[in-house]
């Protein structure tokens, strides 16, 4: 079940990158963007998806209660009494007049249309503010906070997952990077701020250490480390390429962008799993609910009292001298014309040392 929880949500974030990004990128002159092809079939694919995988929480709540009431008193009490289950009903009923917009109305052919999509789907990016974890600490704050968190980066990442994807060639990429860097930055900035704030809902930044002994700070550890090797593409995909193609014009970026499409992916499945996952103030730390692989690497014995003190030691600096490597391999493999894919994998490798070195570093 927590499998199938990862993945539904990480699906779902992706569904509704796919969305916005493709409404966008159609509002964009022919001149400034390569010429794009996005199926009718896979838009009505991606807004099915985030009606069936926006389910998937109420579902688990659902099957969690039902053995105390029964399952269609259980079903009725979580649709209208509880805010996922009111947040998912909204969420099915704009998703279908989205589907049945998208079906009727062809969005490349005009740019109304296309704005009529993007206010569609923020409507959805929306309601899953409403049902946040976030929107339910703090209705305002945390509905805000989450809502343009979400947005900024369905912006940003969709954008480049429709360029990367559903781009027929790669005419005016230099035009692209001129206005897509700007927003691509921005978007960034938002969501670093935001996700500090929505962090801080759950996590004090000085219990920061203290929540890798559970899963869920493990998984947001390896969201965070994820966001280092995404900067170095990002520095490949603008800077670099930009000069790259003012020498060489017929040069194919689309496969850096894929790769980096790829380490988003990789973030998209970690943050997924913090939704699965008890965040630390509603987990009390006992041999059962510490991370298993947590025990599994800590060189010292586990206590429940315990805090984590970083105390970087021959081991972990090494690793951590071969994780700056690995990083600076990956730039490298650009400027010496490896293939893509070597880079991806010189990228997984920075996560996993630097990973471990700070476990490593643990007293």
């Amino acid at each position: 079940m927590l499998l199938i929880g990862i993945i539904s949500q990480a699906l779902l974030y992706l569904c509704f990158s796919l969305l916005i990004g493709s409404f966008l990128i159609y509002l964009v002159p022919h001149t400034h963007r390569p010429d794009i092809n996005v199926k009718k079939g896979t838009l009505m694919i991606a807004i099915g998806g985030i009606a069936i995988f926006s389910s998937f929480p109420v579902l688990q709540l659902i099957l969690y209660l039902a053995p105390y009431d029964g399952f269609i008193k259980t079903l009725q009490s979580v649709l209208f009494s509880f805010e996922v289950g009111k947040s998912w009903i909204f969420t099915y009923i704009v998703s279908n007049l989205l589907f049945i917009f998208i079906t009727w109305i062809d969005y490349r052919k005009n740019n109304l249309y296309a704005y009529i999509g993007i206010f569609f789907t923020f409507l959805l990016i929306l309601a899953l503010g409403w049902s946040s974890h976030a929107a339910s600490l703090d209705e305002v704050k945390g509905f805000i906070t989450h809502t343009t968190h979400f947005t900024a980066v369905s912006v940003w990442i969709g954008i480049l997952i429709v360029v990367s994807w559903f781009s027929k060639n790669h005419s005016n990429w230099l035009n692209f990077l001129k206005w897509f860097t700007p927003v691509a930055l921005t978007c960034f900035v938002i969501t670093i701020v935001t996700g500090l704030i929505l962090m801080a809902f759950v996590v004090e930044f000085k219990d920061y250490p203290n929540s890798w002994m559970i899963p869920y700070g493990q998984a947001l550890l390896i969201k965070h480390i994820l966001i280092v090797p995404l900067l170095a593409y990002a520095v490949i995909n603008s800077l670099l390429i930009k000069r790259k193609l003012k020498k060489d014009i017929s040069f194919n970026p689309k496969l850096w962008t894929k790769v980096e499409s790829l380490v988003i992916l990789l973030i998209f499945s970690a943050t997924a799993a913090l939704g699965q996952q008890s965040p630390p103030h509603a987990t009390i730390l006992t041999k059962e609910t510490v991370s298993k692989i947590f025990t599994m690497l800590y060189q010292g014995h586990f206590k429940p009292e315990m805090t984590v003190q970083l105390v970087f030691n021959f081991t972990s600096i090494s690793l951590m001298i071969l994780a700056a490597l690995f990083l600076v391999l990956v730039i490298i493999s650009f400027l010496k014309k490896l293939p893509a894919v070597m880079s991806f994998i010189m990228s997984l490798l920075f996560v996993f040392s630097i990973y471990l070195s700070l476990i490593l570093s643990i007293q």
